[in-house]
């Protein structure tokens, strides 16, 4: 029988002004994807996703202390708590990206997966942190991340997720192959200019490479007072030959849904031996300290 699962992920514009008291910005973005979930659940939809840090404004264009009260306890704090009832209550994945607060001064960029049944699995924490033009300011807010590539087992199919600048890194994506990942979700933060070419590019190629399927996911729209630039959506899921067959659109919020066929992986990873084939005793040079 063929384990085809629908997954579906969310880009979402920013739902109130960027100075409106944190917990309003929270709790107005936290209701709208609480909506669009009710929508993925009448379609079916098993495993979801949202965009980086889902519960406000992409705020590293700016750097601002007064945005470290964003920051949630994983998994105690309420937003992972209100989505473990959720996806009990409709049996859905959720894939929950948002900013963590360890203790008091250290954060990171997280993401939470909870199983259909509400279970907590576990969370991965982005890596590869940028601090660059034209507004993004991470190492000011994240520490890196600290906690390997997981990849966790859910009732439906073996995730993993990668955040965002963390694309650009094929290290990580080929760990989460080794791992045993199926499908690999990306939730990020990006504007049109350099990176935009590199959307299609580097993630289809990270399927190819490593035989699983890629959930890329973008916020849209321009964010007030920053406007560092157009969140350019294009969300998109990717098979493991690296075609792109299904996409949302530019500039609209969107719930784009796709049905993903796990038994390709076994299909193409018999073609490509790419794994098999692996010479991993001449690689010592990529896990050597450099420039």
């Amino acid at each position: 029988m063929a384990r085809i699962v629908r997954c579906g992920v969310v880009q979402a514009t920013n739902e109130t002004a960027v100075d409106a008291p944190l917990e309003k910005i929270k709790s107005a973005m936290l209701e709208k994807h609480l909506r669009i979930t009710g929508e993925a659940v009448q379609k079916g939809v098993r495993i979801l996703s949202f965009q980086e840090m889902f519960t406000g404004p992409y705020f590293c264009a700016e750097q601002d202390k007064r945005w470290y009260g964003m920051a949630e306890r994983i998994p105690d704090g309420p937003t992972v708590r209100t989505m473990q009832e959720v996806a009990r209550s409709h049996g859905i994945v959720l894939i929950v990206p948002i900013y963590e607060e360890e203790i008091t001064g250290v954060y990171y960029n997280t993401a939470a997966v909870i199983d259909g049944d509400g279970r907590y699995l576990g969370k991965y924490r982005k890596h590869h942190i940028p601090h660059c033009h034209p507004g993004f300011w991470e190492k000011f807010y994240f520490k890196p991340g600290n906690l390997g590539y997981p990849v966790f087992e859910t009732g439906l199919a073996r995730v993993g997720v990668y955040i965002c600048y963390d694309r650009h890194f094929p290290e990580g994506a080929r760990i989460l192959g080794l791992n045993g990942a199926e499908i690999v979700f990306n939730p990020s933060a990006t504007v049109a200019g350099l990176s935009e070419n590199l959307w299609e590019l580097e993630q289809p190629a990270h399927a190819v490479a490593n035989g699983y399927f890629i959930a890329a996911i973008n916020r849209v729209g321009h964010e007030h007072p920053w406007d560092i630039g157009e969140f350019y959506g294009k969300s998109y899921f990717c098979n493991p030959r690296g075609k792109i067959f299904a996409q949302a659109s530019r500039d609209k919020e969107e719930l784009l849904v796709a049905d993903l066929d796990l038994d390709m992986i076994a299909e193409v990873r018999h073609t490509w031996q790419f794994f098999r084939d692996r010479r991993p005793e001449t690689y010592g040079l990529l896990a050597e300290e450099g420039p």
